[in-house]
């Protein structure tokens, strides 16, 4: 028998649904939203009537219903919950958060009919769900690596500007550094000079005393005073 009943809802606002047979699947799927009602988790349940199962997936409050005979098994309805959720997404967007009940039902119940028979029917419908939910896994790793790459980028032109900020200092201790030689061979050449200055005055003074015949120079003075005199 398959899939015979589905619907959409938002917390206990249905948006559509559709039961390919006369039964009392809305009435108990009401019933249902009203006890999940304090749920804020998303979650997939499961809820028993008679002979048959009631799948639930609830995401971002949003829930997804069905109901399918005990033989189904559990595999094939929640991958019908799972393609409808997006489906439904990908049609309403923001739309469905303000949408007044059974806004969509006249559009999505002919989809849901689709759907129910599809994965009731088909054997490969599983299968290609199951491969849509595995790219959509993949397609977020890929996004998540591509924010981490794109992170370590600003890290990386965080520490560019590190190196050329610590390279700009750098430089600049290096010019204060010849600064600071060029002033300290600057200071030691003045004091050279002078220590040679005052080396080669004391030499002078020695020797004229020598030939002065005294430390106050006083034969060399007396010869001068007389000389200017007679002049």
């Amino acid at each position: 028998m398959g899939i015979i009943y589905g619907m959409v809802a938002r917390e206990q606002v249905v948006l559509a649904e559709f039961s390919a047979t006369q039964t009392n699947a809305s009435t108990v799927a009401r019933q249902i939203l009203d006890k999940m009602k304090e749920a804020k988790n998303d979650s997939n349940s499961l809820f028993s009537h008679d002979s048959y199962i009631f799948h639930v997936k609830r995401t971002d409050g949003l829930t997804v219903l069905s109901m399918a005979d005990d033989a189904t098994g559990r595999r094939i309805p929640f991958a019908f919950l799972e393609d409808i959720h997006q489906k439904f997404v990908k049609t309403y967007g923001r739309a469905i958060h303000s949408a007044s009940a059974y806004a969509m039902n006249d559009e999505f119940s002919r989809i849901l009919s689709q759907q129910m028979a599809d994965f009731s029917n088909n054997q490969n419908a599983e299968k290609l769900n199951r491969l849509k939910v595995e790219m959509s896994q993949v397609k977020g790793v890929m996004i998540d690596n591509i924010e981490k790459v794109l992170e370590r980028g600003d890290r990386l032109a965080l520490l560019v500007e590190k190196t050329r900020a610590m390279q700009g200092d750098t430089l600049g201790f290096k010019r204060q550094a010849r600064r600071y030689k060029s002033v300290m061979w600057w200071r030691d050449c003045k004091f050279t000079a002078t220590l040679i200055l005052m080396v080669l005055l004391t030499i002078v003074y020695v020797v004229l005393t020598f030939f002065c015949h005294g430390l106050f120079l006083s034969s060399c003075l007396r010869k001068i005073w007389i000389g200017s005199k007679g002049v």
